[in-house]
């Protein structure tokens, strides 16, 4: 049972946002790269900490679909073809209550890999 629940999901092509409002009143605005690169897929989470796979060039990521997944989630199908993952409402959640930590530590973790973010 999700802890919390969206009010609107709203994709912005042009800014390649997924903009999330939630009950709570809480609006995140997640880039399609940030969503892409933090996909719950075992692709990129893996099936344990240990075996998650750094996302490396998805810069020009972007959402060409969400589907609904019942009451608790969210499919996104990115431009580079990835769609596995369900997005649920808590780790939507938990990805906009977080994203600057986790964006700082993924930019860590492309430097210490020796890889840099494109800027587009």
């Amino acid at each position: 049972m999700s802890k919390y629940y969206p009010t609107n999901i709203e994709l912005r092509k042009k800014s390649r946002l997924l903009v999330v409002t939630f009950e709570t009143s809480e609006k995140f605005q997640l880039s399609c790269e940030f969503l892409r690169v933090f996909s719950p897929s075992a692709d990129v989470k893996g099936h344990n900490p240990s075996q998650a796979v750094l996302q490396i060039g998805k810069e020009d990521a972007e959402i060409t679909e969400i589907e609904p997944i019942g009451n608790y989630a969210i499919r996104l199908i990115f431009s580079d073809g990835h769609d596995t993952g369900l997005y649920t409402w808590d780790y939507l959640y938990e990805l906009g209550s977080k994203m600057d930590l986790y964006w700082t530590n993924y930019l860590n973790a492309l430097e210490a890999a020796g890889h840099a973010r494109k800027i587009i």
